[in-house]
């Protein structure tokens, strides 16, 4: 099959549509564009499919290049048959390529090899074929002692070590053997004596045993990390029936032959010492490769949808990160972001000053008409809450009401101390850039998390162990996806939001910003052009995801690509309407152009394809629309709600703070988040990051700091 039929294949799709995709990214395309702008070539294959088929392509070529290299290696050796040269094309994997190419492979110097230089390897093909002899094993050495194989026993020794050596490395023996590996070996975990284990965090795998097939992805995870600490001891245990019948199929022994014991004796040395120790990395890896896949997936899921959350708008937001010896610092930005006010305060052990901490933060919050106050979860958070409660209780009014919001405040220190937030801030303590990235995270999630290291935000499970290179790969999508789905406006972006639009890199958003600090704002998409560096490809994939507002276009604030304003102009004029016609007219002209126009007609018309006209007439309804309004708000609080407030049977609203294999994680407002186990979860229900539901209180174990939460329909 052809790379495209192997993908459409997997993605259950058309290969002409794989294919599509296939030449557009190797002419310079990025994921986001294809995705949205050209749709009629890819059958409108979305976002997550095309970025599939490119992982996909370039892994296959990885294994064609891999293949060629192979191939021109032994041929080389002067040892590819024909035969040879068909299986290793036809291979499908690496793990298959790497099988055929083993018994070619350049070695270390191995037992094998000396004995091959000693001459034995006549002697090893005849046990190999399990020749006819009558005569006796001495006899038969006889003819390959030398001054260097000076005994018969020695002759054996050394043939038989060339054996073990060539039915380890027997393609199909390995490939049989792995697959019953796979499938009914087991992975046994045992303490190591004298490990320290303090927390007993491993304490369910002291004395552990499960067939690999059947393990999940969080006890892999879990394995791995105590066989790093050096708690745990891991070891694959294959049974001898799976492994002997996989060598037999393919070295038989005959009873009559003088050699069938010597081969007995190498296929037990081969099994013991070459073949099955690496069919259990190669089983350990598997496990790890599908486990790492599977928490990166976790990972990205929980990513997106925080990305995803809904910004705040026309809050001036006071954000606070707490502490307690050195104080909780304290940030006020207004609606745009911009930093209007710093401050520390000591409101806890071992200063305790309260009071004044309050009167500190009402002069803030009358100074500055703070209506939001925002709190970062790490270290005195539930301490800084009641704080936050007793400001709220005693500030604000009616017509404006003070309210709070504890935040996820996982990378903030990262970004703190980043060469970004020193550019931003150069003048500001490290700790207060923290205060302001945990007040700006409530008004735009997307554009403040787009600041930092997406392993930083601490949505995943065991993220810190899975293949770091495929985390960020897999996240580096997830960040671009979203900032392209949303947009982002080009006058008021950061250099870190701009990085992730499609066709623009660091070095051209640092030139966008630089441009508009030193010209004003755009006015105009057609003017990014005069940005240094931006050149006709770069302007034609970051285009229709950049937008500006209240410029000298109306339709460069929507997400119709400049190469369609053609057509969107002659939708207009086809429904009486001119580009600056108000919304409130455009629904009701284009409903009536649809009704009268069927959509294949008006296309065939304007000479564009279906999809893209749907995209054109929605974007003129909704220019600009934020996928993100679509999601639920963020619960605002007044008061501090405390776990011996909580009892089994209470209602509350919560949420999703993080989804995990085992259930998810929810904010209901007290110091630690509740457990909804995947068990009170509905079935076909899928949760994410930042979902409101509400959940019943079924336990409470105060000592162990755990709620456990069941599903409450209301």
């Amino acid at each position: 099959m052809t790379h495209a039929e192997t993908i459409a294949k997997l993605l259950t799709v058309k290969p002409s549509q794989v294919d599509a995709v296939i030449r557009l990214l190797d002419e310079g395309n990025t994921v986001p564009f294809i995705a949205r702008y050209r749709k009629e070539m890819t059958g409108t294959l979305d976002d997550e499919q095309v970025r599939i088929v490119a992982d996909e392509v370039s892994r296959l070529r990885a294994i064609d290049e891999r293949r060629a290299t192979i191939l021109a290696s032994i041929e080389e050796q002067g040892k590819l048959t024909e035969e040879l040269r068909a299986a290793i094309t036809a291979a499908e994997n690496m793990t298959a390529l790497e099988d055929l190419y083993a018994p070619y492979k350049p070695k270390r110097r191995t037992r094998a090899m000396i004995a091959r230089e000693k001459g034995l390897q006549p002697l090893a093909e005849r046990i190999l074929a399990q020749a006819k002899d009558k005569r006796p094993l001495a006899e038969i050495a006889a003819e390959y002692l030398t001054d260097q194989v000076t005994t018969w026993q020695e002759a054996f020794d050394g043939a038989r070590d060339i054996v073990a050596e060539t039915i380890s490395d027997n393609a199909n023996v390995r490939q049989a053997v792995r697959e019953k590996a796979l499938k009914f070996a087991k992975l046994e975990a045992s303490k190591v004596e004298d490990a320290v284990d303090e927390k007993r965090v491993y304490e369910s795998y002291y004395d552990f045993s499960a067939i690999v097939s059947r393990l999940q992805p969080h006890q892999i995870l879990a394995l791995n990390r105590g066989e790093k600490e050096e708690v745990l001891k891991l070891r694959v245990h294959i049974d001898e029936r799976d492994w002997r019948t996989a060598i037999e199929a393919e070295f038989e022994e005959d009873i009559l032959s003088p050699f069938s014991d010597e081969l007995t004796l190498a296929i037990q040395d081969a099994a013991d010492r070459l073949l099955l120790p690496s069919i259990e990395r190669d089983v350990r890896r598997t496990l790890s490769e599908k486990a790492d896949g599977h928490a990166i997936n976790v990972f990205a899921t929980n990513l997106r949808a925080l990305l995803s959350l809904p910004p705040l708008a026309n809050q001036t937001v006071l954000g606070l990160d707490p502490g307690f010896r050195t104080g909780c610092k304290v940030a006020v930005v207004d609606p745009t972001g911009k930093l209007l006010d710093t401050a520390t305060i000591y409101p806890h052990e071992p200063q305790k000053r309260w009071a004044e901490a309050i009167d500190t933060l009402q002069d803030l919050i009358n100074r500055h008409h703070v209506t939001l106050l925002t709190i970062g979860n790490g270290t005195a958070s539930r301490e800084t809450e009641k704080l936050a409660a007793e400001v709220v209780r005693a500030t604000g009014n009616a017509s404006q009401p003070v309210k709070y919001l504890i935040v996820n405040e996982a990378g903030a220190s990262v970004y703190s101390a980043s060469p970004l937030a020193r550019a931003e801030f150069p003048d500001l303590d490290v700790s207060i850039r923290g205060a302001v990235s945990i007040a700006r995270r409530a008004q735009d999630p997307l554009a403040e998390l787009v600041k930092i290291d997406p392993k930083s935000i601490g949505v995943g499970l065991y993220q810190h162990d899975v293949d770091q290179t495929a985390l960020s790969h897999s996240l580096d999508g997830v960040v671009e996806s979203v900032v392209n789905n949303v947009g982002v406006d080009v006058n008021t972006a950061s250099p870190a939001l701009l990085t992730h639009i499609a066709g623009i890199g660091p070095k051209l958003a640092a030139g966008i910003v630089s441009y508009r600090d030193a010209n004003g704002t755009f006015r105009s998409r057609e003017q990014l052009k005069k940005v240094s560096g931006l050149g006709p490809k770069a302007y034609e994939q970051s285009a229709g995801f950049l937008r500006i507002r209240e410029g000298n276009n109306p339709l460069d604030a929507s997400a119709i690509h400049p190469e369609s304003y053609p057509v969107a102009l002659a939708v207009l004029e086809r429904a009486g309407l001119k580009p600056a016609s108000p919304l409130s007219e455009r629904k009701t002209a284009l409903q009536a152009l649809a009704a009268q126009t069927p959509p294949a007609q008006l296309a065939a018309e304007l000479g564009c394809g279906i999809p893209t006209l749907n995209d054109i007439l929605e974007q003129l309804v909704r220019p600009g629309r934020d996928p993100r309004e679509e999601a639920p708000a963020p619960i605002l609080r007044s008061d501090v709600l405390k776990t011996e407030d909580l009892a089994p049977g209470y209602i509350l609203k919560g949420t999703v703070r993080n989804v995990v294999d085992f259930g998810a994680f929810i904010d209901i407002g007290v110091k630690q988040d509740g457990l909804l186990h995947k068990s009170q979860i509905p079935h076909g229900t899928l949760l994410k990051v930042g979902d409101i539901l509400d959940v019943e209180i079924l336990k409470i174990e105060a000592e162990r700091g755990r709620i456990s939460l069941g599903w409450h329909k209301p």
